[in-house]
């Protein structure tokens, strides 16, 4: 027989506040059109993307995170102290090591919490908060800021006419704590590695680096047809698998915030999903573009900021990008 104490963690685990920041720099399609030949309707038309935000050399993915960590702190009435855990989910942050997970949470004033990045693409909030809600109800923290930030500003080529036009900066934030009844549901996740080239880094770091620097910088590519059949059908069925394992239909939903990719393939998964009129759609792409791990969070914030969704709402959320990784979940909202 085990002599493992049992946990002494929360039943369930909630979002008890969210915080976004996206940098001052807006950038309209026009910019985009000086490096690549097309037009704002083409963007528009494939994309939905008017503008999006791109950081300045002092909006770096540890300052953007520790203003978006702020808000969600002061949005949940949770002290920097009471932190136990901090995720980070970025692609962008170049430092190989530390994470940059330890210097946001010394520069929020959490005491010696757990810290540590994960690498999940456009899924990586996904897997944030399902490791949070983990913690939060075995007990190992009582809170936890989950992060999703970018800077994909970096990794842009200017001249890709597939990609130019898709990426934006910004980090968003949930803090997650104990619940007396259920408000997140469980997560369907998983990946498709037979996939992982249609959306990749075009040269690795090594092999940049052993050309001496030469060449384009390496930047994120991705084959667009193949990545729009798979979300448009794939990630469907994966969001009615969260619905199902959260014992509730599309009927029952308030708001829906998928990955904010591409706005025809929001509006394609809300027909293929067939959700009723009255649930809000999350449609932050408009003006922010891609965010990858960033996005959910910041659509999240957008929506409840403008009272487009409200506290208490119920909310499908989905992530999905390279790798092939997905996440989706339902939660309430805080």
């Amino acid at each position: 027989m085990s002599k493992i104490k049992p946990a002494k963690g929360s039943p369930y685990a909630r979002i008890l506040g969210v915080g976004g920041y996206r940098p001052t720099r807006v950038v309209p399609n026009e910019v985009i059109l000086e490096t690549i030949d097309s037009s704002d309707e083409w963007i528009r038309s494939r994309s939905g993307i008017a503008t999006r935000h791109w950081a300045s050399p002092q909006e770096t993915v540890a300052a953007m995170s520790v203003e978006a960590s702020g808000k969600a702190l002061a949005d949940a009435g949770v002290s920097p102290e009471q932190i136990g855990a901090v995720i980070v989910s970025t692609v962008s942050h170049f430092k190989q090591t530390p994470a940059v997970a330890t210097e946001i949470a010394h520069r929020i004033g959490a005491v010696k919490p757990a810290a540590f990045d994960i690498s999940a693409g456009c899924a990586g909030f996904g897997y944030g908060l399902t490791l949070a809600k983990g913690m939060v109800v075995e007990g190992s923290a009582q809170y936890v800021l989950v992060i999703g930030v970018e800077r994909l500003s970096d990794l842009t080529d200017l001249e890709d006419r597939a990609t130019a036009f898709l990426f934006g900066d910004g980090a968003g934030a949930v803090v997650v704590g104990p619940s007396d009844e259920p408000a997140i549901g469980p997560t369907v996740w998983g990946s498709e590695g037979d996939k992982s080239e249609t959306i990749k880094q075009t040269v690795p770091w090594d092999e940049y680096l052993g050309k001496g620097g030469g060449g384009k910088f390496p930047a994120i590519t991705q084959e667009g047809q193949a990545v729009f059949r798979w979300a448009v059908f794939e990630m469907a069925k994966v969001a009615q698998q969260a619905l199902d394992a959260a014992g509730i239909t599309g009927d029952d939903l308030d708001v829906f915030i998928p990955h904010q990719a591409n706005m025809r393939i929001i509006d394609s998964m809300v027909k293929t999903l067939k959700l009723p009129d009255h649930v809000t759609v999350a449609r932050d792409v408009e003006t922010t573009g891609n965010t990858s791990a960033a996005s959910i969070p910041l659509a999240m914030e957008r929506l409840l900021a403008t009272g487009a969704a409200k506290s208490g709402d119920t909310a499908l959320v989905i992530g999905f990008g390279a790798g092939l990784v997905y996440a989706a979940t339902v939660v309430t909202l805080p």
